[in-house]
């Protein structure tokens, strides 16, 4: 189980810091929570929904460097329509995997650079970058904006 200052990341909602514990009364049932410190919020999980929500451990150092050894292959599937291609992509985001993550994150930057994306998958692509670029970054303990760049630079290749 999970303990105050352990570093977890909420699928579809991105990485965060465990700052501690609370016992709460709600419609008449107390239940202990765990505040999570996120970017951009606070949130309050119940301690018996943890495992249900996907909660995890942020990747470990072995598990980021396949993540970005990997963001430097070209993997797109151009068979797709891009409804097709959003609902593969939203399966692999709700999966709650770093790499998983990174792959939607890979495809879409990509095909951002060939041609611009529609409404929808421009959503998805900030959203998932979001979600990547923090659990990187809470990882390494670099900035935000420096795991961007990194990512931006692995495209280049």
């Amino acid at each position: 189980m999970f303990q105050i200052g352990d570093k977890i990341v909420y699928p579809m909602h991105g990485a965060g810091v465990i700052e501690g514990m609370e016992e709460k009364e709600i419609l008449g049932k107390t239940e202990e929570y765990f505040l999570i410190q996120m970017p951009n919020m606070q949130m309050m999980i119940p301690r018996g929904r943890i495992n249900q929500l996907g909660i995890r451990q942020v990747a470990d150092q072995a598990t980021l460097k396949v993540v970005m050894n990997n963001f430097a292959e070209e993997t797109n599937d151009d068979t797709l329509t891009w409804k097709q291609r959003y609902d593969e992509n939203m399966k692999k985001l709700k999966t709650g995997a770093i790499e998983d993550g990174a792959d939607v994150v890979k495809d879409l930057m990509r095909r951002n650079q060939k041609k611009a994306l529609n409404s929808s998958e421009k959503k998805m692509l900030e959203d998932a970058r979001g979600m990547l670029v923090s659990e990187i970054s809470l990882a390494q303990g670099l900035s935000q904006d420096e795991v961007l760049s990194a990512l931006e630079n692995e495209l280049r290749v």
